[in-house]
């Protein structure tokens, strides 16, 4: 397709099916090399397989790409700085990492354990932070660097039944602002991708989860004019604009979020002040009373409110 990531080396977490796998497709054609990491487990992180990533990688390398399979776990701290580490051994160094690996334990809070909370935080948010260390490491060297994080509006807007989910997304979001403004100097961006796709992931989601998700949440998808072709949803989709923020053209965009979904690339605002109220002194209780129905509260939605 092109060479916009010639003699550059990428690594893409959970490449071995879904989002990253398309973002590692794509990477590899617009030339770079690539390390394609997947556990090869099931939705909920449970078993392992060399499987998903060998395949990825027979793709890439049946058209001439380069790249080589990696089956570690981006929750540990240690196999993380193997991954990287597979790459600059197989390929000298490290310039793109792609921060795509998770898995989904969806509950409500109240019947959410400890494990599941702990499994979905380790992978996502501790995951990313981890292969974002090892990786920062060897871009701060060469000056150089793209990571990618994927959030999700799960965690930016909120969605029922996905705390341990959600909490890791917006943690993601959180981390990539604060990373930018610890390695942008270097040479380095650091944004996140809040993707909409049609998923393994998606797929293990209820009939009624979705219905009351639906029901309970607040709609946030971008308007789409009835001149144009209603919204797809592949995985594939996202891999386009995940390449752009790898190359060259975009050394410029540092500590954003976007989000993709179908045709549709939406950046998102960093949060802000809605609404403001000031005094001299300290508000009473008596006085926020008396004013937050008819200024704060006057259009708030509430996302799930009592039944009858």
């Amino acid at each position: 397709m092109g060479n916009r990531l010639k003699d550059k080396v990428a690594v893409v977490t959970g490449a071995g099916r879904g989002i990253g796998r398309g973002i590692a497709l794509l990477l590899a054609e617009e030339g770079a090399a690539v390390v394609v990491n997947d556990l090869g487990g099931n939705v909920d992180g449970s078993g392992q397989s060399s499987t998903p990533a060998e395949e990825v990688v027979a793709q890439i390398t049946a058209k001439g790409g380069r790249a080589v399979a990696n089956a570690d776990s981006v929750a540990s701290f240690a196999a993380a700085e193997n991954i990287i580490t597979t790459a600059v051994k197989a390929f000298g160094r490290i310039d793109i990492l792609v921060n795509n690996a998770g898995i989904l334990r969806d509950r409500m809070v109240f019947n959410l354990s400890e494990e599941d909370w702990d499994a979905v935080i380790n992978v996502h948010l501790k995951g990313t932070f981890n292969c974002t260390r090892h990786a920062a490491v060897h871009m701060r060297q060469q000056k150089f660097g793209r990571i990618i994080s994927m959030s999700s509006t799960s965690g930016l807007y909120g969605n029922s039944g996905q705390a341990n989910y959600g909490a890791a997304k917006d943690g993601i979001a959180g981390l990539t602002r604060v990373v930018s403004r610890d390695l942008g100097k270097y040479g380095i961006t650091v944004n996140a991708i809040a993707p909409a796709a049609s998923t393994r992931m998606i797929a293990t989601v209820p009939q009624k989860a979705r219905e009351i998700r639906q029901e309970r949440g607040v709609s946030i998808a971008a308007p789409t004019p009835a001149t144009l072709p209603p919204l797809r949803s592949d995985p594939e989709d996202v891999a386009p604009f995940a390449v752009y923020l790898a190359t060259d053209a975009a050394a410029d965009i540092n500590g954003q979020t976007f989000m993709v979904r179908g045709g549709v690339v939406s950046l998102l605002n960093y949060p802000a002040p809605a609404r403001t109220l000031t005094k001299l002194g300290r508000w009473t209780p008596e006085e926020i009373a008396s004013l937050f129905p008819h200024t704060f509260g006057m259009d708030l939605v509430n996302p799930a409110p009592i039944k009858e």
